[in-house]
């Protein structure tokens, strides 16, 4: 038996993200074109790189795009959530491939290090130039939900570290043309990889910790057992679960057992107050309570099923 508080985004929200991400998808493709190009041509691992990076940003925004689409499909019968999971899974799999591409950037920097190559800086600062004004347009368009959507905020982390990647590009094209100093590349290349791993991590290991269904750390578990059991007619609450579906739901479930053989209206209006403190005072919006009257059973609070 539970209650359910909503706090689910409005169509029009989702559909404004889908259009910033259909419009970022077209920006990154003509971005990495150009840079695939130019890399050849003027022979800098370090705009390659980047190209490679805005490859990536390609996959993750359409993947993100993808579960944008998909987390707006009613559940059924066969997918009781939906696809509620759907932007969950993308910023896992954008987090990951931050990570991957940056170790890939990592051994090409190393190798060039040990075979440095001249580069015609011309072609390196136009591009890297024109990457940045493209990115940071996306940038812009993704900033403002990126803090309240972990998928937006995958898309808005390849584009914000592609940014900057174009910035450090652009810094050694000048460096390169006025000084002579080839090696600059390589070195940037090192900067611009180190600095994905910096940011997927965090975002990799949030996903993962949603994934796995971990407790959310802003939970505390301990108050609310306090809390529930601080009511006169409960004995004691136990086989607790806490876990998120998504960034707008928090599940809680748990059995109480009860002092006497309550009836079921009785039982209603205690846990309408368990909901009231658990919305209010923790945010959890989905509730979930088997009331119990000496039920033989593990009363250990947290139970492995």
């Amino acid at each position: 038996m539970g209650h359910t508080h909503s706090h689910n985004h409005s169509h029009t929200l989702n559909d404004i993200n889908s259009r910033n991400l259909f419009i970022s998808i077209l920006l990154n493709i003509a971005i990495t074109a150009a840079q695939v190009v130019g890399g050849l041509l003027s022979g800098s691992l370090a705009l390659l790189s980047d190209a490679l990076h805005n490859f990536s940003d390609v996959i993750s925004l359409i993947i993100s795009y993808v579960a944008n689409k998909l987390v707006k499909k009613k559940a059924s019968i066969k997918r009781t959530f939906g696809y509620k999971r759907a932007e969950i899974l993308a910023a896992f799999i954008n987090a990951s491939t931050l990570i991957i591409v940056a170790i890939l950037l990592i051994f090409e920097a190393i190798e060039r290090f040990q075979n440095p190559q001249e580069i015609e800086s011309n072609l390196v600062i136009w591009l890297s130039t024109i990457a940045i004004l493209g990115n940071g347009f996306s940038v812009l368009l993704l900033k403002k939900n990126a803090n309240d959507n972990m998928n937006m905020k995958s898309a808005y982390l390849h584009l914000l570290t592609d940014m900057m990647a174009s910035v450090a590009v652009l810094t050694g094209g000048l460096l390169m043309k006025f000084y002579q100093i080839w090696w600059i590349d390589s070195a940037l290349t090192l900067a611009i990889a180190l600095y994905l791993i910096w940011m997927g991590y965090d975002l990799l290991k949030e996903s993962t910790k949603v994934l796995m269904l971990f407790t959310p750390e802003a939970i505390p578990v301990d108050e609310i057992i306090k809390e529930i059991n601080a009511f006169e007619a409960i004995k004691n609450v136990h086989h607790i679960h806490v876990w998120q579906l998504n960034e707008e739901e928090t599940h809680f479930e748990a059995h109480v057992d009860f002092e006497k053989d309550i009836t079921l209206s009785e039982f209603d209006s205690i846990l309408n107050q368990i909901e009231e403190i658990l919305f209010h005072k923790f945010e959890i919006n989905h509730i979930n309570i088997q009331p119990e009257f000496a039920k033989f059973d593990n009363k250990d609070v947290i139970v492995q099923d």
